[in-house]
């Protein structure tokens, strides 16, 4: 059984701030799993609750804690 990766990052294709988010994690050896909501468009409602709502990438979930948009964001 492979276990799942500690970061999780919400992104979308054309979005600016999710390949800078990606490029930082991806900098700093950080294990995440991306899911690209554009061509994953089921994971939106999963996106929706972490959000509370707002349709917006990047969403990083570390642990627990969320983090929606840190440095700006893109509209799904």
């Amino acid at each position: 059984m492979i276990a799942a990766a500690p970061v999780l990052l919400y992104t979308r294709a054309g979005c600016p701030y999710c390949d800078v988010k990606r490029a930082e994690l991806v900098g700093r050896g950080v294990a995440f799993r991306e899911v690209d909501v554009g061509a994953r468009p089921e994971a939106i409602p999963e996106l929706l609750k972490l959000t509370r709502g707002r349709r917006i990438v990047p969403v990083i979930v570390v642990g627990g804690r969320v983090e929606i948009a840190p440095d700006g964001g893109s509209p799904v």
